[in-house]
């Protein structure tokens, strides 16, 4: 039809859009520019078909505590204070489990530690928490608090579950003590780490061979020297300056605390050095 024979709105409604077409034609080059910029913003394409095998996984370590507090006081505190772990276990009936933190994020549980040179193991560990109050001071002495049998038995399906996964070697399976033994005490003497080594968490010296080695000991003490070289081997970080000072009485009760939970006084004797000495060797 010709062009002066259409209705008005009609020749609006053409002029209009050869208005947009026209626009659009001078726009076009901008456009393309636009989205050719985009795509090179991404990034290059990503090849996936090497993946290498020199890895490892980031956790490396299991860290036990105890709350020092109730249950109510420890999920607020571990949830909402300036502390976290990624595991909580309740002191109810059935010794309920709380994840708190992804295995894959950080956990504020251990703080400045050190284990086997590895340094601020927040980094690298998983915490569990256990609700209990850790001791009381009675005028014949220190009392600690027991865990209950559900705590334990949840203690310990959790960790199969973790070390399995994680591939933990048991040596890493540890406590807050061990890492810390300056400043911290627990889980304190109660854990009872015989039991969870029995179940492939953890080490423990064959008691026989520890009984003949301290025979030996009960003769002749090793030097300061000795236990601290010993103390460190094992993971625990120790001065080595040959003296009984502060610092290295407290690592040695740690280590006692952990593995002889009976006397942890951190004075060298023939059982601590007896216990030392078979755990280096059975490693």
């Amino acid at each position: 039809m010709p062009w002066p024979l259409l209705c008005t709105p009609v020749r609006y409604a053409v002029r209009i859009l050869s208005s947009l077409v026209a626009a659009a034609m001078k726009l076009f080059p901008l456009l393309l520019s636009i989205l050719l910029l985009a795509g090179c913003a991404s990034g290059p394409r990503m090849d996936t078909r090497h993946p290498s095998v020199n890895y490892d996984n980031r956790v490396q370590f299991v860290i036990l505590h105890y709350t020092s507090a109730n249950m109510e006081n420890s999920l607020r505190l571990l949830t909402h204070g300036q502390v976290s772990s990624h595991y909580l276990i309740g002191d109810d009936k059935q010794a309920t489990l709380y994840k708190l933190v992804d295995e894959s994020q950080r956990a504020w549980h251990a703080g400045e530690s050190e284990w086997l040179g590895r340094t601020w193991l927040n980094s690298s560990s998983i915490g569990i928490e256990i609700v209990n109050p850790g001791f009381r001071e009675t005028p014949t002495g220190r009392v600690w608090y027991p865990y209950s049998e559900a705590q334990i038995q949840a203690l310990i399906v959790l960790l199969k579950d973790i070390v399995k996964r994680n591939r933990i070697e048991p040596h890493n399976v540890i406590g807050h003590s061990d890492i810390a033994p300056l400043r911290k005490q627990d889980p304190g003497p109660l854990m009872p780490w015989k039991r969870l080594a029995a179940e492939g968490l953890g080490v423990w010296p064959d008691e026989q061979a520890v009984a003949r080695q301290q025979a030996a000991y009960a003769e002749q003490l090793p030097s300061i020297t000795w236990f601290q070289q010993q103390l460190a081997r094992l993971g625990y970080t120790t001065p080595q300056n040959g003296e009984l000072d502060v610092a290295t009485r407290h690592v040695l009760a740690a280590f006692q605390m952990h593995f002889r939970p009976a006397r942890f006084d951190g004075q060298p004797d023939a059982q601590s050095a007896a216990i030392l000495q078979v755990l280096n060797q059975s490693r």
